[in-house]
C-alpha cells in the first residue's frame, strides 16, 4: 500500500543567533589556542588543556552544517535519520538540526547535486510526437506545459523524479485527449477539433493533465499546443482535400451570386420594358449569364449584327 506523505512546514531557528554563538565560539577557540601553551606551566597540562579547543572546534564545524539559506521560491525537504522532518519553505537564513539531511532525487542536474526544491513555475516543452486523431489520421503534436511545485512532500517522496515523471505523463495525455477530438471540421461544423478548438483542447488538456499530476503534488499552470500538423505521410493527401473543400466552397459562393445577379437582369429588363423576352429567350439568356460569370476564364463576346429573333 502506498505510503502518502503530507507536507509539513517546518518552523526553523533563526540562523543569525546561531552565526553570533559560533563566531564568538571561533574567537574563544582562537584564544585558548594562544593562552594555553603560554600559561601552561609544563607539556603534560598543554596536552591535557589543548583538548578543550580541539573539542570546541568540532563542536563548532558540527554546529556550521546546521546553516541554510533559503531563497525566494525555493525550499528544503529535510529527513531525519530516514523520517520525513519537514520543510523549509520561508525565505531567511536559518539554522536546523545538523543531523537532518536535504533531499531531492530530482536534483542531479548536468551532475551538479541540486538539494534545493525550486518552487517557481517551470516549463516542458514537450517534444512533437505522432498519434492519431479521432478518425485515425496520424497528426504531429507538440505541448507546452507550465508548472510547478505545491506539495513538495509529495514531489520527493511519492514519485521518482518529478521532471521525468511530468514529461511522462504530459505524452499520456496528449495521446489520449487527441485521439477524443479530429484533427479538422469534416461534417458537423459545431463539432470540436485540435485546430480549430485551441481554447477548449488547452483546457480539457490542462484537466487531463492535472488529474494525472496530482499525486506528486504538481499543479498544472497552462498547458497549450505548440505544433500541430498532419503526418508527412498523409500531408499532402490532406492538403488535396483541404483544396477541394475551398474551392467547392468558393464556387458555391459565385453561383450564389451569378443566379442573384441574374435574376435582377431579368427584373430590370422587365420593370424598364426595354425587351420582351419569351420562356425560351429567357432560358438562353440565363445559360449565356451564368456561363458568363461562372466561367474560369474571361468571356468571348460574339456581337450579333442581325435580328436575334
Amino acid at each position: 500500500m502506498e505510503q502518502q506523505v503530507n507536507e509539513k512546514e517546518l518552523k526553523a531557528w533563526s540562523g543569525w543567533g546561531m552565526l553570533t554563538f559560533v563566531v564568538i565560539a571561533i574567537l574563544v577557540c582562537i584564544a585558548l589556542y594562544i593562552v594555553i601553551p603560554v600559561a601552561a606551566p609544563s607539556e603534560e597540562m598543554i596536552v591535557a588543556l589543548i583538548f578543550i579547543p580541539v573539542a570546541l572546534t568540532v563542536v563548532i564545524a558540527f554546529l556550521s552544517v546546521g546553516f541554510k539559506v533559503v531563497n525566494p521560491n525555493e525550499s528544503y525537504v529535510l529527513t531525519f535519520f530516514g523520517k520525513y522532518y519537514g520543510t523549509l519553505k520561508q525565505d531567511g537564513f536559518y539554522w536546523v538540526n545538523p543531523f537532518t539531511t536535504a533531499v531531492n532525487p530530482a536534483g542531479n542536474i548536468g551532475g551538479v547535486g541540486v538539494r534545493k526544491v525550486s518552487l517557481k513555475a517551470m516549463t516542458l516543452n514537450n517534444e512533437k510526437q505522432k498519434v492519431n486523431d479521432e478518425e485515425g489520421n496520424p497528426i504531429e503534436i507538440g505541448v507546452v506545459v507550465i508548472w510547478r511545485i505545491t506539495n513538495t512532500a509529495r514531489a520527493v517522496f511519492n514519485v521518482d523524479n518529478y521532471y521525468s515523471f511530468v514529461a511522462t505523463q504530459c505524452d499520456s495525455a496528449i495521446r489520449q485527449v487527441a485521439r477524443q477530438y479530429p484533427y479538422d471540421v469534416s461534417d458537423d461544423d459545431n463539432e470540436k477539433t485540435l485546430r480549430g478548438s485551441s481554447q477548449e483542447i488547452a483546457d480539457v488538456l490542462k484537466a487531463e493533465l492535472q488529474a494525472r499530476v496530482d499525486m506528486a503534488g504538481i499543479e498544472i499552470m497552462e498547458a497549450r499546443i505548440s505544433h500541430l500538423a498532419y503526418a508527412p505521410e498523409i500531408a499532402a493527401a490532406m492538403l488535396q482535400r483541404q483544396q477541394a473543400s475551398a474551392i467547392i466552397a468558393a464556387r458555391q459562393k459565385i453561383v450564389d451570386g451569378a443566379v442573384s445577379m441574374v435574376d435582377m437582369a431579368l427584373k430590370k429588363l422587365a420593370e424598364n420594358n426595354i425587351v420582351e423576352l419569351d420562356a425560351e429567350r429567357k432560358a438562353q439568356m440565363v445559360s449565356n449569364l451564368l456561363v458568363v460569370l461562372c466561367g474560369n476564364k474571361d468571356a468571348q463576346p460574339v456581337v450579333n449584327s442581325g435580328s436575334i429573333f
